[in-house]
């Protein structure tokens, strides 16, 4: 007990010193709103505090450039204030599992092996904007986080998508349930979005227009992160067509963008 208040008493003296010393610069932070109006439409109350998370997220995060990209304060402060967003209640601690970021100038193509149910290994590429794996890194596009003011408006964020999966993966387990205070609110979650996972589905199959991207049909995680994209860049669409799932995600997140 006296040995977790001095450990949390350091952590507030480090974040004070990172806050008043290493602050995100006014000029940088006005830059990074005016990209990007689905973060500077929140409330000055949100914005002051999401500053104070971003500040600490790029203190405690580990940046690297792949194919050369160099990873300048502008980038790695677009990303620290998408990525902040979904914690902007719930703390960083939720982000506590991982520290390398890898910024990859565009998409890139991955190779990928899958064993079929005859015990046969199918190799194919897949083309990646963004992923998250358990325990780090978190990888990125910055062309689609440098566009994601204007992807808001088909509710695309990959950045929000990918730290999405980091909250999945909370509980140890990528299932579309983040992690949760105890087994009751867990089945609470599960009743409502396996429902709208299984809807979302028969739609995506019967060809309609959805709202959320069609791959999130892939399973009920890319679902759940899917989802979350639109909750933030496109929140009043989201309540219109998902209003359970709205709720669910505002409860969870512990705010109504």
């Amino acid at each position: 007990m006296v040995i977790g208040r001095l450990f949390d008493g350091l952590r507030r003296m480090r974040d004070e010193r990172t806050l008043a010393h290493r602050a995100i610069p006014d000029e940088l932070w006005a830059l990074t709103l005016a990209r990007f109006p689905f973060v500077s439409r929140r409330s000055e109350d949100d914005l002051a505090e999401l500053r104070k998370l971003a500040t600490l997220f790029l203190a405690q995060k580990e940046f690297h450039g792949a194919q050369g990209l160099e990873i300048t304060d502008e980038i790695a402060v677009a990303i620290a204030a998408q990525a902040c967003l979904p914690i902007l209640r719930l703390g960083l601690s939720h982000y506590a599992n991982f520290v390398g970021i890898v910024v990859h100038p565009d998409e890139v193509v991955a190779r990928r092996e899958v064993m079929d149910e005859d015990g046969i290994v199918h190799s194919y590429d897949e083309t990646l904007a963004g992923e998250a794996m358990e325990g780090g890194p978190i990888m990125l596009s910055w062309h689609d986080v440098a566009i994601a003011g204007e992807s808001a408006d088909w509710g695309y964020n990959v950045v929000i998508h990918e730290f999405a999966h980091v909250l999945d993966m909370g509980d140890g387990v990528a299932d579309g349930i983040p992690l949760l205070p105890d087994v009751a609110a867990r089945e609470a979650w599960a009743a409502v979005i396996d429902d709208e996972y299984n809807l979302f589905c028969d739609d995506v199959d019967a060809g309609y227009e959805t709202l959320l991207d069609p791959y999130g049909a892939q399973s009920v995680d890319e679902f759940f992160a899917v989802a979350s994209e639109v909750f933030f860049v496109a929140p009043d669409d989201f309540k219109a067509h998902h209003p359970a799932l709205y709720d669910l995600f505002a409860s969870y997140y512990r705010q109504a963008p």
